[in-house]
Protein backbone atom coordinates (compact mmCIF):
# COMPACT_ATOMS: atom_id res chain seq x y z
CA UNK A 1 0.00 0.00 0.00
CA UNK A 2 3.06 2.54 1.15
CA UNK A 3 4.85 1.82 -2.17
CA UNK A 4 1.28 2.27 -4.40
CA UNK A 5 0.76 5.86 -2.37
CA UNK A 6 4.21 7.00 -2.91
CA UNK A 7 3.66 5.89 -6.69
CA UNK A 8 0.75 8.15 -7.18
CA UNK A 9 2.78 10.69 -5.31
CA UNK A 10 5.54 10.64 -7.55
CA UNK A 11 2.88 10.22 -10.66
CA UNK A 12 0.99 13.61 -9.43
CA UNK A 13 4.51 15.41 -8.28
CA UNK A 14 5.50 14.98 -12.06
CA UNK A 15 2.37 15.74 -13.61
CA UNK A 16 2.17 19.20 -11.59
CA UNK A 17 5.75 19.97 -12.78
CA UNK A 18 4.79 19.28 -16.17
CA UNK A 19 1.56 21.59 -16.04
CA UNK A 20 3.55 24.06 -14.79
CA UNK A 21 6.42 23.77 -17.19
CA UNK A 22 3.90 24.01 -20.31
CA UNK A 23 1.69 27.11 -18.60
CA UNK A 24 5.10 28.83 -18.60
CA UNK A 25 5.81 27.89 -22.09
CA UNK A 26 2.39 29.05 -23.47
CA UNK A 27 2.19 32.59 -21.47
CA UNK A 28 6.13 33.20 -22.59
CA UNK A 29 4.87 32.34 -26.42
CA UNK A 30 1.86 34.55 -26.32
CA UNK A 31 2.91 37.69 -24.41
CA UNK A 32 3.87 39.22 -26.86
CA UNK A 33 0.72 38.55 -29.23
CA UNK A 34 -1.07 39.57 -26.10
CA UNK A 35 0.26 42.65 -25.53
CA UNK A 36 0.52 43.49 -29.49
CA UNK A 37 -3.24 43.23 -29.20
CA UNK A 38 -3.94 45.61 -26.19
CA UNK A 39 -1.73 48.41 -28.00
CA UNK A 40 -3.76 47.80 -30.70
CA UNK A 41 -6.87 47.85 -28.76
CA UNK A 42 -5.77 50.67 -26.80
CA UNK A 43 -4.81 52.65 -30.34
CA UNK A 44 -8.76 51.84 -31.49
CA UNK A 45 -10.19 53.28 -28.64
CA UNK A 46 -8.02 56.42 -28.65
CA UNK A 47 -8.89 56.81 -32.18
CA UNK A 48 -12.78 57.54 -31.07
CA UNK A 49 -12.34 59.70 -29.18
CA UNK A 50 -9.24 62.09 -30.74
CA UNK A 51 -9.05 62.41 -34.25
CA UNK A 52 -5.80 60.98 -35.61
CA UNK A 53 -4.76 63.97 -38.13
CA UNK A 54 -5.03 66.38 -35.10
CA UNK A 55 -1.61 64.98 -33.37
CA UNK A 56 1.51 63.72 -35.08
CA UNK A 57 3.24 61.74 -31.98
CA UNK A 58 2.84 58.74 -31.01
CA UNK A 59 0.07 58.97 -28.25
CA UNK A 60 0.34 55.59 -26.28
CA UNK A 61 3.77 56.07 -25.09
CA UNK A 62 3.49 60.12 -24.72
CA UNK A 63 2.38 59.33 -21.01
CA UNK A 64 2.02 60.89 -18.03
CA UNK A 65 0.62 59.93 -14.83
CA UNK A 66 -1.78 62.21 -11.81
CA UNK A 67 -2.69 61.14 -8.40
CA UNK A 68 -5.82 61.71 -6.84
CA UNK A 69 -6.97 64.40 -9.19
CA UNK A 70 -10.13 66.17 -10.26
CA UNK A 71 -9.98 63.04 -12.42
CA UNK A 72 -10.95 60.64 -9.53
CA UNK A 73 -8.84 58.99 -6.74
CA UNK A 74 -5.73 56.96 -6.94
CA UNK A 75 -3.36 56.77 -10.02
CA UNK A 76 -4.65 57.95 -13.85
CA UNK A 77 -3.11 58.31 -16.77
CA UNK A 78 -2.75 61.17 -19.24
CA UNK A 79 -1.81 60.60 -22.74
CA UNK A 80 -0.95 63.90 -24.35
CA UNK A 81 -1.06 64.58 -28.14
CA UNK A 82 1.59 67.08 -29.89
CA UNK A 83 1.73 68.67 -33.37
CA UNK A 84 4.99 69.62 -33.86
CA UNK A 85 6.05 69.05 -30.35
CA UNK A 86 3.71 71.06 -29.06
CA UNK A 87 0.97 69.76 -27.15
CA UNK A 88 -2.34 70.29 -28.48
CA UNK A 89 -4.53 68.23 -25.70
CA UNK A 90 -4.78 65.50 -24.23
CA UNK A 91 -7.08 61.46 -23.81
CA UNK A 92 -7.09 61.39 -20.22
CA UNK A 93 -8.54 58.49 -17.78
CA UNK A 94 -11.26 59.31 -15.66
CA UNK A 95 -13.50 57.92 -12.39
CA UNK A 96 -17.06 58.44 -12.11
CA UNK A 97 -17.62 57.11 -8.78
CA UNK A 98 -21.31 57.93 -8.67
CA UNK A 99 -22.76 55.54 -10.91
CA UNK A 100 -25.68 53.62 -9.89
CA UNK A 101 -23.59 50.15 -9.04
CA UNK A 102 -20.33 51.71 -8.62
CA UNK A 103 -17.96 53.21 -10.46
CA UNK A 104 -17.90 53.96 -13.89
CA UNK A 105 -14.59 54.28 -16.12
CA UNK A 106 -14.19 56.04 -19.16
CA UNK A 107 -11.62 57.69 -21.67
CA UNK A 108 -12.26 60.95 -22.27
CA UNK A 109 -9.96 63.36 -24.75
CA UNK A 110 -10.12 67.26 -24.43
CA UNK A 111 -8.21 70.03 -25.48
CA UNK A 112 -6.90 72.78 -23.28
CA UNK A 113 -9.80 75.26 -24.05
CA UNK A 114 -12.34 73.10 -22.55
CA UNK A 115 -13.05 71.37 -25.62
CA UNK A 116 -14.06 67.99 -25.15
CA UNK A 117 -13.00 65.81 -28.45
CA UNK A 118 -14.85 62.89 -27.56
CA UNK A 119 -14.97 60.24 -24.48
CA UNK A 120 -15.77 56.45 -24.30
CA UNK A 121 -16.86 54.30 -21.42
CA UNK A 122 -14.25 51.45 -20.76
CA UNK A 123 -16.01 50.01 -17.59
CA UNK A 124 -18.82 49.56 -15.80
CA UNK A 125 -21.61 47.68 -13.83
CA UNK A 126 -24.92 49.77 -14.73
CA UNK A 127 -27.93 47.69 -14.64
CA UNK A 128 -28.56 45.79 -18.25
CA UNK A 129 -31.24 47.78 -20.17
CA UNK A 130 -30.87 50.86 -18.19
CA UNK A 131 -27.74 52.34 -17.42
CA UNK A 132 -25.53 50.50 -20.01
CA UNK A 133 -26.43 52.33 -22.42
CA UNK A 134 -23.70 54.88 -22.07
CA UNK A 135 -21.87 51.61 -24.35
CA UNK A 136 -21.67 52.92 -28.00
CA UNK A 137 -22.46 48.91 -28.78
CA UNK A 138 -26.01 49.99 -27.47
CA UNK A 139 -26.46 53.85 -27.64
CA UNK A 140 -25.20 56.67 -29.41
CA UNK A 141 -25.70 58.76 -26.36
CA UNK A 142 -22.04 58.88 -25.13
CA UNK A 143 -21.04 60.41 -28.86
CA UNK A 144 -22.92 63.47 -27.77
CA UNK A 145 -20.07 64.67 -25.64
CA UNK A 146 -17.88 65.44 -28.84
CA UNK A 147 -17.40 68.73 -29.63
CA UNK A 148 -19.28 70.62 -26.72
CA UNK A 149 -17.26 73.48 -24.93
CA UNK A 150 -17.13 73.46 -21.22
CA UNK A 151 -17.42 77.46 -20.09
CA UNK A 152 -16.21 76.84 -16.67
CA UNK A 153 -17.20 75.31 -13.69
CA UNK A 154 -20.65 77.17 -13.26
CA UNK A 155 -21.99 76.04 -16.45
CA UNK A 156 -24.99 74.75 -16.16
CA UNK A 157 -25.57 73.42 -19.80
CA UNK A 158 -23.24 70.54 -18.50
CA UNK A 159 -26.15 68.77 -16.53
CA UNK A 160 -28.64 66.07 -17.74
CA UNK A 161 -31.62 67.89 -18.97
CA UNK A 162 -33.72 66.56 -16.12
CA UNK A 163 -31.23 69.18 -14.16
CA UNK A 164 -31.71 71.75 -16.33
CA UNK A 165 -29.01 70.80 -18.76
CA UNK A 166 -27.95 69.81 -22.64
CA UNK A 167 -27.83 66.29 -22.07
CA UNK A 168 -30.77 63.05 -22.27
CA UNK A 169 -30.76 61.30 -19.46
CA UNK A 170 -32.19 57.18 -19.90
CA UNK A 171 -35.77 56.58 -19.22
CA UNK A 172 -35.94 54.94 -15.44
CA UNK A 173 -32.19 55.76 -15.11
CA UNK A 174 -30.91 59.42 -14.11
CA UNK A 175 -28.19 58.57 -12.10
CA UNK A 176 -25.96 57.37 -14.62
CA UNK A 177 -25.83 59.46 -16.73
CA UNK A 178 -25.80 62.35 -14.65
CA UNK A 179 -22.37 61.02 -12.90
CA UNK A 180 -20.90 60.67 -16.84
CA UNK A 181 -21.64 64.25 -17.40
CA UNK A 182 -20.19 65.23 -13.85
CA UNK A 183 -16.97 63.66 -14.14
CA UNK A 184 -16.43 64.45 -18.31
CA UNK A 185 -16.73 67.81 -17.26
CA UNK A 186 -14.72 67.73 -14.36
CA UNK A 187 -12.11 66.32 -16.74
CA UNK A 188 -12.33 68.35 -19.43
CA UNK A 189 -12.17 71.46 -16.84
CA UNK A 190 -8.73 69.92 -15.48
CA UNK A 191 -7.09 69.49 -19.34
CA UNK A 192 -7.33 73.07 -19.32
CA UNK A 193 -5.09 72.93 -16.57
CA UNK A 194 -2.28 70.69 -17.74
CA UNK A 195 -0.56 73.01 -20.02
CA UNK A 196 1.68 74.44 -17.45
CA UNK A 197 1.77 70.98 -15.67
CA UNK A 198 2.74 68.05 -18.19
CA UNK A 199 6.38 68.52 -17.82
CA UNK A 200 6.33 68.30 -14.53
CA UNK A 201 4.04 65.05 -13.98
CA UNK A 202 5.55 61.63 -13.69
CA UNK A 203 5.79 59.85 -16.66
CA UNK A 204 4.05 56.66 -16.60
CA UNK A 205 5.94 53.51 -15.63
CA UNK A 206 8.69 55.60 -13.95
CA UNK A 207 10.10 54.62 -10.75
CA UNK A 208 9.09 56.94 -7.87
Amino acid sequence: MLKTMQKHGVTLALFAVLATGLTAVVNALTKDTIEQQAVAQQKLLFNQVIPADSYDNDIQTSCVVVNNSPLGTGTHHIYVARLGEQPVAVVMEATAPDGYSGAIQLLVAADFNGKVLGSRVTEHHETPGLGDKIETRLSNWITYFSGKTIQGSDDASWAVKKDGGQFDQFTGATITPRAVVNAVKRAGLFAKTLPTQIDNLPVCGAQP
